[in-house]
């Protein structure tokens, strides 16, 4: 009996050879092309009721958008100051276009290789050099997640403890966000981080996605609520909407030094590539038409929910929003009820969903730097702590959101949604190089190069000028 790789037995990652030859047998080398399109990932489980395991199509969907929405919405309001309406618009829909067409060639190579991890994808493809690529980007990738996310914990979570409390409390320690930070990442971050298992974070992490459709919900109501021109002075409450003056017109098109953090903030917005595989694996009847068919629905409905956002973000501020679009709401509405609800439902789903990225991210680091250890609990317990003091110093020292955005935007999350699938299919895929797959994977690439460099140099540059 073949022995299992190193590592195999703690769960880190799927042995892709055993999985191919499970899934093919020895016929697997004649699979047709239509049989890869409909031939379930991995054998069927035997036994009753087996037909009837896995997600449906609905609960696959909202999963994957689950993955896919998350901090990022609150910067797509000022990419499309940035860019413009029209310029922002086909902006969104070529990422999430592009997005799609990556996915398709991951489920491509995931069917032809039976492995359902992004990592072991860079294992069969490039060796153990691609495996301990991907899983670094991963580690980079969720650092930068989680230190989204906490920045709006120091951004949002003095304006909540402010709205509750009456008199002028400026100054005092509990309205000091980087103590708040500090406070609660100690108290509720590591220790759910801690837990071996996910468990009912799993569940209530789900609970952010439907935040998301309330905020974009409440910013399309509140876009009624503030006046424009904006005051100078003091915070307001209920106004009527002023459209005489050319700072509240709309710009259809624009290009400033500010159109850098576009992209790399859409590419950051709709990374779900490393779910994407795990999903598959647990759809009803999986197939890759099927998981296909999946990730339209749930990148198309993303797409929608965050158009309306960022639209009706922008049409309340224009060209006076916040790179982190709750700022303008904290100093305007300060006091709104509905605002309160939303950032407190905000930083609910923040505070759930960090412990939840911890779990891949120590994964990755595991597999990249202790592979050889056994499993331990304080090896467990200092990963964990090395992560959470990365990400908090991060969002303690990081002065913007947008600098996230972009530079992880710009980075890893380009590679993970252009970069690597390209290489990947071009790798692996028994096509001719003419074939139209295989020219559009070698245009992903080239665009997800191009894009990430110049993003990223744009972004430097921006930064030596201030």
């Amino acid at each position: 009996m073949e022995a299992l790789p190193r590592g195999a037995q703690r769960g880190w990652y799927l042995s892709a050879r055993r999985q191919r030859d499970c899934g093919q047998g020895e016929d697997g080398d004649d699979d047709s092309e239509e049989d890869g399109e409909t031939a379930p990932l991995l054998p069927a489980a035997s036994g009753r009721g087996s037909s009837q395991r896995g997600s449906s199509f609905g609960l696959s969907v909202f999963n994957l958008m689950n993955a896919i929405m998350g901090s990022g919405i609150l910067g797509l309001s000022y990419a499309m100051a940035g860019t413009g309406v029209l310029g922002f618009s086909a902006l969104l829909l070529m990422v999430a276009s592009l997005a799609s067409y990556s996915v398709f060639l991951l489920l491509s190579m995931c069917t032809q290789t039976a492995v359902t991890s992004y990592e072991d994808l860079g294992l069969f493809a490039f060796g153990s050099a691609g495996k301990v690529l991907v899983a670094t980007t991963i580690i980079i990738q969720n650092i930068g997640a989680m230190s989204s996310y906490l920045l709006i914990v120091k951004s949002e979570l003095p304006g909540a403890v402010a709205g509750f409390l009456s008199g002028d409390g400026s100054g005092s320690w509990y309205l000091d966000g980087r103590l708040l930070l500090l406070i609660t990442s100690v108290c509720i971050v590591f220790p759910l981080a801690l837990l071996p298992k996910i468990g009912f974070l799993g569940y209530t992490s789900s609970l952010s996605f439907f935040f998301m459709v309330y905020f974009a919900l409440v910013i399309m109501i509140k876009k009624w609520s503030i006046p424009c021109p904006l005051p100078l002075g003091s915070a307001i409450e209920t106004l009527q909407v002023s459209n005489s003056t050319a700072d509240c017109k709309a710009k259809l098109f624009h290009l400033s030094k500010e159109s850098a953090y576009a992209i790399p903030t859409m590419a950051f917005s709709f990374l779900c590539h490393t779910s994407v595989l795990p999903i598959y694996c647990e759809l009803q009847s999986p197939s890759k038409s099927r998981m296909q068919n999946v990730a339209v629905t749930g990148i198309g409905l993303s797409f929608i929910i965050y158009f309306m956002s960022a639209l009706f973000g922008y049409l309340t501020f224009y060209d006076k929003v916040d790179s982190e679009l709750l700022r303008g709401y904290s100093r305007y509405l300060p006091h709104d009820t509905v605002i309160m609800t939303v950032k407190l439902a905000i930083l609910f789903s923040v505070l759930l969903t960090v412990p939840l990225i911890h779990f891949p991210a120590r994964k990755a680091v595991f597999l990249v730097f202790f592979s050889h250890l056994p499993v331990s609990w304080i090896c467990h317990i200092l990963v964990t702590l090395v992560l959470n003091a990365i990400i908090v110093l991060f969002a303690m020292y990081v002065p913007d959101i947008k600098n996230v955005f972009g530079v992880v935007g710009s980075t890893t999350s380009t590679c993970l949604l252009f970069v690597y699938p390209g290489l990947f299919y071009l790798k692996l895929s028994r096509e001719d190089f003419l074939s139209p797959h295989k020219l559009g994977a070698c245009a992903l690439v080239i665009f997800g190069i191009c894009v990430g460099l110049l993003s990223l140099v744009l972004i430097i540059l921006n930064w030596i000028n201030q």
